[in-house]
């Protein structure tokens, strides 16, 4: 087993490692994170408009009228989901100028507008996918895209327009950005122009959506897929590498569109179409943080009462991990290289995750719909993200199923730290007897 570590540690860790800090990657979880507030108050949008409780609605009906009361709501939607692709060809640009050391500002409105030039205009403004969670896809293609070209422009002197000193720095900025800028959007313009001309496609984000992301999302949304995307932040995190980081790009990507069709199809009286998404994740696998380590945290307190070490990391990880923060346990235990706790760490997500899907699949439990915040304790979790009290009763199904999963390793894990306690003592005294 250590020989497996070992090996593991050093071939397989340093490639996760740059995975994890690969550029574009980490652009594309930064752009995703600068709007996860958004994301959370278009959710609370939907949670205040289709809450399935029927005093609730009455009250609200009593108190003003239906539609405009569940326009409050839709107003705050078309202000988050609504527009979220438009933000992320921003914020997604932005932070990859800023991993060069370039202007991350303009970098992120040449992003948006670079984007732009693939939308759908029609009577009145954008139609059809461009603003919404259909455009993601394209809209991190292209943010990725026209900050890499925009960042290496904005590095030719030949096309910096240099202001006197007495001018404004925000102005000179402006001046030195507008060549690149120029190119950048003109090569998207015309990319777009060939595309629709030479192909006949006047609505290329739609048309992508079609062919491209709705089969993707199709294919994510399997038990396979869900089984794989438990197992490798686990796995990952049992090295020291932060495997969430890692997958989140991943995640953030199908995790929007899912959470918009669910709603769309609920709304629309239907079965909710995408089980897998954050928001499912968060609420029954990542309940105390990566590996269910709530659960972890429980047994260490029934199995391990008298082991000093335990119940001090115990209690300095109940508070984090009720939130979901669960560092102090992975390094304080540890977790991470550990030969005994790595397998119920990443044993428990997978069974949960196939006991959460199935629940899902077969109807017991509402698809998750509403994205909590990730701190959000667990159960009250549960019950968020599915509008239901069989989310909440899904959660502590899975913090018991998980708990008798951790009890045996954490029992073999206190027993193996008596004993190495016992050798230890045992070879201290014959030391001084020989002394």
């Amino acid at each position: 087993m250590l020989g497996m570590f070992g090996f593991l540690e050093r071939r397989f860790v340093p490639v996760a490692a740059r995975i994890g800090n690969q550029r574009h990657l980490v652009a594309i979880r930064d752009g995703f994170i600068a709007i996860m507030p958004l994301t959370i108050v278009g959710s609370f949008a939907v949670l205040i408009n289709s809450l399935p409780i029927k005093a609730y609605q009455n009250l609200l009906d009593s108190i003003w009228d239906h539609a405009t009361w569940t326009q409050w709501g839709g107003n705050m939607w078309g202000a988050t989901f609504g527009i979220i692709s438009l933000l992320l060809s921003f914020t997604i640009a932005y932070n990859l100028a800023k991993s060069y050391d370039k202007d991350g500002l303009s970098a992120g409105v040449i992003g948006f507008a670079s984007y732009m030039t693939f939308g759908t205009f029609g009577e009145g403004g954008l139609s059809g996918l461009t603003t919404g969670t259909g455009g993601i896809f394209v809209a991190i293609i292209i943010a990725l895209l026209s900050s890499e070209l925009f960042s290496r422009l904005s590095g030719n002197r030949r096309l910096l327009i240099k202001m006197p000193d007495s001018v404004p720095p925000a102005v000179s900025k402006s001046f030195a950005a507008l060549l690149p800028a120029m190119i950048t959007i003109a090569a998207f313009a015309l990319v777009r122009t060939i595309i629709s001309a030479g192909f006949n496609i006047p609505d290329i984000i739609g048309s992508f959506y079609t062919a491209v992301q709705e089969p993707f999302m199709g294919l994510t949304n399997t038990w396979l897929a869900a089984l794989i995307l438990a197992f490798i932040p686990a796995f990952l995190w049992t090295f020291g590498v932060h495997g969430a980081n890692i997958i989140d790009p991943f995640m953030q990507t199908i995790n929007l569109p899912a959470i918009d069709a669910n709603v769309a199809a609920l709304s629309a009286g239907e079965v909710a179409p995408y089980i897998i998404n954050k928001p499912f994740f968060d609420a029954f696998v990542n309940m105390g943080g990566s590996g269910t380590t709530i659960s972890l945290i429980i047994a260490m307190f029934i199995i391990a009462r008298r082991n000093k070490h335990y119940l001090t990391v115990g209690n300095l990880s109940a508070g984090p991990g009720l939130f979901n923060i669960n560092e102090p346990l992975l390094f304080g235990l540890p977790i991470v290289l550990n030969p005994v706790l790595f397998i119920p760490f990443i044993l428990t997500p997978m069974v949960n995750v196939s006991i959460a899907y199935f629940a899902t699949k077969v109807g017991l439990v509402p698809a998750a719909t509403i994205a909590a915040p990730w701190t959000t304790p667990p159960v009250i979790n549960g019950f968020l993200v599915t509008q239901s009290w069989q989310g909440a009763v899904l959660s502590v199904v899975l913090i018991v199923v998980a708990v008798c999963i951790y009890l045996p390793f954490v029992a073999m894990a206190n027993k193996a730290a008596k004993t190495g306690k016992s050798k230890d003592n045992h070879i201290e005294s014959s030391s001084n007897l020989r002394a």
